[in-house]
Order: C-alpha cells, then structure tokens, then sequence
C-alpha cells in the first residue's frame, strides 16, 4: 500500500487562531536579514506553536521580508510543516511493507473508530492526532503504532481501545 500524503491546501481551512506573536519576536531577529532561512524559521515557528498559525505566516512574511505565498508554497509542500493545531498525543500507524501485511489498514480503521476522527485529523479535544506514515522502522513489531516517543507493537483490533484509555485516563488523573 502507498501512503498518499493529503494535500494541506484542500484538507484544511487555515484556521486564524489567536496565538501571541511576541512568541516569534526572538526566532525572527535570530534570523534577521539572513538568505535562505524560510525553512529555520517555519521549523521553529512550528516548535513554538506545534503547527504553522496563519497569522504567523503574516509575520514572517513582514518581518522577514518574504512574500506570504512562497511561505504557504513551502509550507504545504515539506510534510513536516503542519497548518493545523496537532493533539497533545501523536499516533503514527506504520504502513510499511512489514506493518501493511499484518494488517496495519485494520489499525488505522480501529483508531478512527475509537477517536472518530479521520487519518490525518485531531480530535476536537485535541487530544490526539492520528496519521499514517510510511516507516517507523520497527519492522519486528509490526504492525505497530508510535504515541508520541511509546511504541506499541504486535497489536491486533482490540489492543487499541485499551491503549487510548490509558492517555485519556492519564489526562483525567486516574490510573483506571
């Protein structure tokens, strides 16, 4: 199975969310006047932000004198770059070779229906993000699933709901 990535341009709405700017003030002197640092400074806007806000796009263009397209042109071609807020928990389904053939497509499916969110989305808590990826490198375990830095390998269907209540439950402080 090839992963197809989805283009940002059509799956999101660029939200312009209310962020402090002041935030970008230190990345963009760090990089004032220097050629060629788009890409430092949209990887540290996303450190700050953990995604790409619309109305930082505005400043960087501004301040760093860049136009505001080539900052979106660049921003929705690298898959690293998000332009949508992320959930506090990232899950990474492996579809790789090894993973795809021990039915990483029926995880996915599992994680969909027990977030209701679809690949590529965050739940409206943001509490989780959910994508599909090509290659965790972890071929012995699969299929397997990343949470953020944990990995959970081997899973079948059912593995999954256990393993989401456990970050829900943390979030509520409980050890259910």
């Amino acid at each position: 199975m090839r992963i197809k990535r989805k283009n940002p341009v059509r799956n999101c709405s660029l939200p312009d969310e209310k962020v402090d700017l002041s935030l970008l003030d230190g990345l963009l002197k760090k990089y004032a006047g220097m050629k060629g640092s788009m890409i430092s400074i949209l990887q540290g806007t996303q450190e700050i932000y953990g995604y790409i806000p619309k109305s930082a796009i505005r400043k960087i263009s501004e301040e760093a004198n860049l136009n505001e397209s080539d900052i979106f042109g660049v921003v929705t071609f690298y898959s690293q770059f998000r332009v949508n807020p992320v959930g506090k928990y990232i899950i990474k389904v492996c579809h790789g070779t090894a993973c795809h053939v021990q039915n990483a497509n029926d995880i996915t499916s599992a994680l969909m229906l027990e977030l209701n969110v679809d690949d590529g989305a965050t739940t409206d808590d943001r509490l989780f993000t959910l994508e599909s990826v090509s290659c965790l490198g972890c071929c012995g375990l699969a299929p397997v699933i990343t949470v953020n830095e944990d990995v959970y390998g081997k899973l079948k269907r059912n593995d999954i709901p256990k393993i989401i209540k456990q970050y829900r439950d943390k979030e509520e402080g409980t050890n259910g």
